[in-house]
């Protein structure tokens, strides 16, 4: 997304991924009108909606019963408020779209198997250097490189990370393999005692998600890709509803997936004189109210924006930094919270929380409201 925002600026960039190929890679993701705005500038909705799910609400819903805790209306009323749709889409299929957007500007921009180890500044540009040995020179580095950010341990030194309590399964099935009324046309969030799960649809042709977060005293892995037994994964969601076990059935029963769920406390600098960083290398953020890589979209068309506005480098990202830092402090921490709340230990208090919960359009309007693209950068 910053890649396309930068050449859609007029910008000149370099990608450097270390991974051999961009390929089917992760699971779903949710795209609320925040992170739509971006894509709208970059001419990509009609792409990704194509490609992805409207979802008809979000349901909270009890563990066991299903019973429908609290909903929050999405679909056709929730685009005519905002301007823009919410989608729920497989991150592959962003992913593409947001390729061929920095493709379509520059062929030559993006370099796979390309991993940094450091980097050096001066008073006129920054050098990466890469594994292979290769110096890459250029005026500002961004490191979005995630939580084990190298450009980060260089900007901030070693920061330990925080071991949540929680690992997180991810799976994904087919739609046919499920009875026409297990298929999900909405974002479910299932809470309960320890543990809740999140299951929603992300292709037109019939793909679910289901991501499972569950406590655990400790942590034995933390790759996005570690495959563990079906059968732990059947044993996490024992007595979960019927639709639940459904979905854990009928998963191909080796690509069920479980990683630990880490993070680390918000910072309040990211930047050096030529260097900044953004996503999840900036601020690590919990999946607790599906805003971590939203938040990486919205940084990606501000740092644009503040490039293209300032002509001084530092003073470019000391204007990205000082517009990013609240709200994503913010979001960081309202998603922690929802953790607490997902998990409380009785059907009788997850009830009286949801009961007292407000998340009507005036409550959440902060969060879907801000258009990166246009917003006042001061």
């Amino acid at each position: 997304t910053t890649a396309a925002c930068l050449l859609n600026a007029g910008i000149r960039v370099a990608v450097f991924e270390q991974a051999k190929e961009l390929g089917e890679v992760g699971a779903g993701i949710q795209l609320s009108a925040n992170a739509m705005r971006v894509l709208g500038h970059l001419n990509l909705i009609d792409e990704v909606s194509r490609r992805g799910v409207k979802p008809e609400a979000y349901q909270f819903k009890m563990f066991d019963t299903a019973e429908i805790l609290q909903e929050i209306p999405l679909g056709e009323g929730y685009a005519k408020r905002h301007g823009v749709p919410y989608l729920s889409i497989h991150r592959a299929d962003l992913l593409s779209a947001l390729t061929k957007a920095v493709v379509r500007h520059d062929a030559a921009a993006i370099n796979l198997n390309a991993t940094a180890l450091d980097f050096v500044e001066d008073n006129y540009g920054v050098t990466l250097i890469l594994a292979n040995g290769d110096k890459v020179r250029g005026d500002v580095l961004i490191g979005a490189d995630g939580i084990k950010s190298v450009v980060r341990s260089k900007i901030l030194g070693e920061t330990s990370v925080h071991y949540t309590g929680d690992q997180s399964w991810r799976i994904l099935v087919p739609a046919e393999r499920l009875n026409p009324e297990q298929r999900p046309n909405t974002v479910n969030i299932c809470v309960g005692p320890g543990k809740h799960g999140v299951v929603y649809p992300i292709r037109n042709d019939g793909l679910v998600n289901m991501v499972g977060c569950v406590e655990y005293e400790t942590w034995e892995e933390e790759s996005w890709t570690a495959r563990r037994p079906w059968a732990e994964m059947k044993s996490d969601f024992v007595g979960w509803h019927d639709n639940i076990q459904a979905i854990i059935n009928q998963v191909d029963r080796d690509q069920c997936y479980r990683w630990a769920m880490n993070n680390r406390p918000p910072v309040d600098r990211w930047s050096t004189r030529r260097a900044t960083l953004l996503g999840d290398a900036a601020h690590p953020t919990l999946p607790y109210m599906a805003q971590g890589g939203v938040m990486a979209i919205e940084d990606g068309a501000v740092l644009a924006r503040a490039l293209q506005q300032e002509k001084e480098v530092s003073e470019a990202l000391d204007l990205y930094q000082r517009n990013r830092l609240g709200r994503t402090t913010r979001i960081v921490n309202e998603s922690s919270e929802n953790r607490k709340m997902f998990h409380l230990p009785s059907k009788a208090t997850l009830r009286n929380a949801f009961a007292q919960r407000d998340m009507n359009a005036e409550r959440t309007a902060w969060l879907f409201s801000y258009d990166p693209p246009t917003v006042k950068l001061c």
